[in-house]
């Protein structure tokens, strides 16, 4: 992992650290996945406040400590807020493709359960 220069500076892996497994991983959990969908539909980085998720606060912790551990999401603060950003770039030149497919089955999925519950 990298390390950090400041108590506010967050250890994030470097772009050689970042592995598939963990990749996987992050992704596989339903809460992590719809974050990484956020991100992605709005292509900008956003606060944690900005997502109304269905956990408690410690548990959303958590799971942003697993996105930004794994690689896939880069964490920094601006002024209070800690500001999340999808490390997209990274993920493409890493894993061609993958962050793509996986997005695109997570809104086919979403939207086959909307079908399924009108």
């Amino acid at each position: 992992m990298s390390t950090a220069t400041s108590p506010r500076a967050l250890e994030h892996p470097t772009r050689d650290q970042i592995g598939l497994e963990g990749v996987l991983h992050a992704l596989s959990d339903a809460v992590r996945l719809r974050i990484v969908r956020d991100l992605a539909r709005e292509a900008e980085a956003l606060s944690c406040s900005y997502f109304d998720l269905p956990v408690t606060k410690s548990t959303t912790t958590h799971h942003f400590r697993v996105l930004r551990e794994s690689g896939v999401i880069r964490q920094t603060y601006q002024g209070t807020a800690k500001l999340n950003a999808l490390r997209k770039e990274a993920l493409d030149a890493l894993f061609p493709g993958l962050l793509d497919s996986v997005l695109a089955a997570a809104e086919a999925q979403a939207a086959r359960r909307e079908d399924e519950g009108a």
